[in-house]
């Protein structure tokens, strides 16, 4: 733990510094130079701090501004979702979520109920499988082709009998989701619940989230699947536009 409050203590020292030398840093820390350097090249092979070539100075590197992007995202996605979810939920009646993807899951942000879901579990937070959700699976045919396959290798877990768990049938049924603008999870992680999800995108047209609707199967008919989709489509291409696509 001292070593990582040390590591977090580095990153805070350059941020407000802007940079600084091994040395500065070790006394910053009242550590050993060596102790400092350790620190610094931990940091530099994960990309969070980078060395200057001709003056020996260290300052934040690209991965920081990674990992402040993708905060950034989440905040911004749960922003402008919020009001997005609670009109569609209100409208519909049903479940609204809003997941991004987090690692090799799917992670509800956001969640609004409709009149009809008063008795609906609590989803937010929640980290569902990718392949048995429809929200995952939107995440999932929108990851780079390396990424997707990679998560598709492993074996994945059957939570019921609707759950697709083979590779060639999931990749196919990807496709689709795609080419459609939609998923559907029927009975996939639950007996009885069923879904329908569409992808939000970042201004630069990368999918960083998927808006979902969900209920009981026996209230989510064929019809109403139909009806579900298109809304989720028009709603998902709003927030698209609220996150700066299309501009």
């Amino acid at each position: 733990m001292q070593s990582v409050d040390r590591a977090v203590s580095v990153l805070e020292i350059l941020a407000e510094q802007g940079e600084a030398g091994a040395s500065e840093i070790a006394d910053a820390l009242d550590v050993h130079r060596s102790t400092a350097f350790r620190l610094l090249g931990v940091l530099e092979n994960r990309g969070l701090v980078t060395q200057s070539p001709d003056r020996g100075k260290y300052y934040l590197g690209a991965g920081v501004l990674r990992l402040a992007g993708a905060a950034a995202v989440r905040l911004d996605i749960s922003q402008e979702g919020a009001p997005v979810c609670r009109d569609l939920a209100d409208e519909l009646g049903e479940t609204v979520n809003i997941a991004v993807l987090d690692d090799d899951a799917a992670v509800n942000i956001m969640q609004a109920r409709g009149s009809a879901s008063v008795t609906a579990q609590n989803w937010l937070g929640r980290r569902t499988p990718l392949h048995a959700t429809s929200s995952g699976k939107v995440l999932l045919a929108h990851l780079p082709p390396t990424l997707r396959e990679g998560l598709l290798a492993r074996t994945l877990p059957r939570f019921t009998d609707h759950t697709v768990t083979g590779t060639v049938a999931l990749r196919t049924e990807l496709e689709a989701v795609a080419q459609q603008g939609y998923a559907l999870a029927m009975e996939e992680l639950e007996v009885g619940l069923t879904s329908v999800a569409a992808p939000v995108r970042a201004h630069d047209g990368k999918v960083i989230g998927a808006i979902s609707v969900s209920g009981p199967v026996y209230r989510l008919t064929e019809d109403r699947l139909n009806e579900l989709a298109k809304r989720a489509v028009v709603v998902a291409a709003d927030l698209s536009r609220r996150m700066g696509y299309g501009f």
